[in-house]
């Protein structure tokens, strides 16, 4: 953020660089199902990220002394592989990997019946692939639908989006130009049923007026995706019935 450009990110029509309109996502797919070493995974392509999550668990907690004996432990673990970025990005944990790890913990933790499961972790891996702008909020949203193919009780699907400011227009889902050089970006993770708040991060600069405005458009955005969740749920288990 915050590095001013002279490069146009609307034009004169209203139209973002890539042709969106401010409150259009960009292409998202979803596949549920993609691991066979995982008890649940799923991927994600959305824009130009691709993602793929994995699930273990619930499982004993080792070593004994990290058990909590009344719930479950979730462990995100966010990383980004070296070959994600343009510049190829030193393999582990960086800052950012380990912040986004504990922020994804407690979103996912938000919706899953940790209690029914003491003494146990529930390990969830998110491994970004390719880059391109809302990697956290793609990673919420795929690292949900493996949570839910491990069959892990959750009271609702987490979904993650984001919106923010670019030219002083307040848009849904920046890629990465809009990211690099807009104002302001707001990642969320929201509870669609409840319309509770799992996550709400602020990068750069935004009137309280323009943040209710860019919240409420995440917010109906991440209805569109919980049904695009649903359905890819939905197309894993009524393939599983044709083959039996």
């Amino acid at each position: 953020m915050g590095m001013k450009s002279d490069i146009k990110l609307i034009d004169d029509n209203g139209l973002r660089i890539d042709g969106r309109l401010p409150n259009q996502l960009r292409p998202i797919k979803m596949e549920v199902g993609v691991l066979k070493r995982a008890d649940g995974s799923a991927y994600i392509e959305w824009g130009g990220n691709k993602i793929i999550a994995a699930v273990y668990g619930p499982r004993e907690a080792y070593p004994k002394h990290i058990q909590d004996p009344n719930k479950a432990i979730v462990r995100a673990r966010y990383n980004m592989a070296s070959f994600s970025v343009d510049e190829r990005k030193k393999p582990g944990p960086d800052r950012r990997s380990v912040e986004l790890s504990k922020v994804i913990s407690e979103a996912l933790e938000s919706v899953i019946f940790t209690e029914r499961f003491p003494r146990t972790t529930i390990d969830v891996f998110i491994e970004v692939l390719q880059a391109d702008a809302g990697t956290r909020v793609a990673g919420i949203t795929v690292a949900s639908l493996a949570l839910a193919d491990a069959g892990i009780p959750m009271k609702d699907l987490i979904v993650g989006c984001a919106a923010g400011k670019i030219d002083g227009v307040v848009v849904l889902d920046l890629n990465k130009e809009e990211d690099n050089y807009g104002e302001a970006d707001v990642p969320m993770a929201i509870i669609p049923r409840t319309k509770e708040i799992a996550l709400l991060q602020m990068d750069g600069d935004m009137s309280y007026e323009e943040l209710i405005t860019a919240m409420d458009m995440a917010m109906e955005a991440a209805q569109e995706i919980h049904r695009m969740q649903i359905e890819a749920l939905k197309r894993k288990y009524t393939e599983i019935e044709e083959v039996e």
